[in-house]
């Protein structure tokens, strides 16, 4: 679906993140019935206010697994600083709304300090979340506190469900190179990970994700693929060295937070077909490797439209 400018104040931006998510879900799980699909951030599309006392949207609930949520305790306007208590209350709010729906909460807190990773660890569990308190904001280590993942077990993990913990680690730039990231990943007991599909602008195997799947303990574990539906990346794949805002014209500005990502019209057809239904799409590729699912990014894109 493409629209003329005078058109777009007539896109209901939330409406169409759903259907984007939506539409994902279903042509993954053609594949796989099992797929997972794990949206982060943007909890207020579960409702039709964007509050927990909203109307609920079961379609969308309905077609997802579990949420992300990005700087619940820690990280909201710095690494390591509290967030604030009322974007916290807000966030808070709609997550335990998911939970309460059977929707699992993967929450990752960026703070450093170890008094506030395992203040981040132990108040996510009180609410019953997934969590991880990462000590870099670029999601490039696996950190060296606690010197365990978090209630650590030796269960085999085959839904998401199952997990008690989780790493996030999508920028393999301290490694030296795929053969050193799979290994030290090998060697952990997370019950989960999230990862990106290429290690060096080279696509991870379905045979090293398999080898992915066992933890260090011996027992199965989840992978999961991070995947941007709400931005562009200039160092991906499908950029073309001719694109930029405007052209083609679903193409918007850069995001001046991260250099090289661009906003997307989201619900444009050109788009939504870069991500998924074609044999060069990225989902496509994703579900080759034989990933458990994805964890899409950028869904509260909503937001920035919203704001124009």
């Amino acid at each position: 679906m493409s629209c003329k400018p005078d058109e777009e104040t007539t896109i209901d931006y939330r409406h169409e993140m759903r259907k984007f998510v939506i539409e994902i879900a279903d042509y993954s799980q053609l594949n796989n019935s099992k797929f997972i699909i794990i949206p982060q951030n943007g909890q207020e599309l579960i409702t039709n206010t964007g509050y927990a006392n909203g109307e609920l949207q079961l379609d969308y609930i309905a077609h997802i697994d579990a949420t992300g949520r990005e700087d619940l305790f820690y990280g909201y306007n710095a690494d390591n600083k509290p967030t604030p208590a009322s974007e916290t209350e807000h966030m808070l709010q709609l997550c335990i709304l998911c939970e309460n729906n059977n929707i699992e909460v993967l929450t990752t807190d960026y703070c450093h300090s170890e008094e506030n990773m395992f203040d981040s660890y132990n108040r996510n569990q009180q609410h019953g979340f997934i969590s991880f308190a990462a000590n870099k904001r670029e999601l490039n280590n696996i950190p060296d506190f606690p010197a365990k993942p978090f209630n650590q077990n030796e269960q085999d993990i085959n839904n998401i469900t199952e997990a008690k913990n989780f790493l996030y680690l999508i920028n393999p730039e301290n490694f030296s190179n795929k053969k050193d990231f799979i290994e030290a990943l090998t060697q952990t007991n997370y019950d989960l990970l999230i990862i990106d599909l290429f290690l060096f602008d080279e696509i991870l195997t379905a045979n090293e994700i398999e080898s992915l799947k066992t933890k260090q303990n011996g027992s199965k574990r989840l992978v999961i693929c991070y995947l941007s539906i709400g931005e562009a990346e200039n160092y991906r794949y499908y950029w073309q060295k001719s694109w930029k805002p405007g052209e083609p014209e679903w193409l918007q500005t850069e995001n001046k937070n991260w250099e090289g990502n661009y906003k997307v019209h989201y619900w444009h057809t050109e788009w939504k077909s870069i991500i998924y239904g074609q044999t060069n799409s990225y989902l496509d590729k994703i579900i080759e490797a034989k990933f458990d699912g994805v964890y899409l990014d950028l869904i509260d894109a909503f937001e920035y439209f919203e704001m124009q």
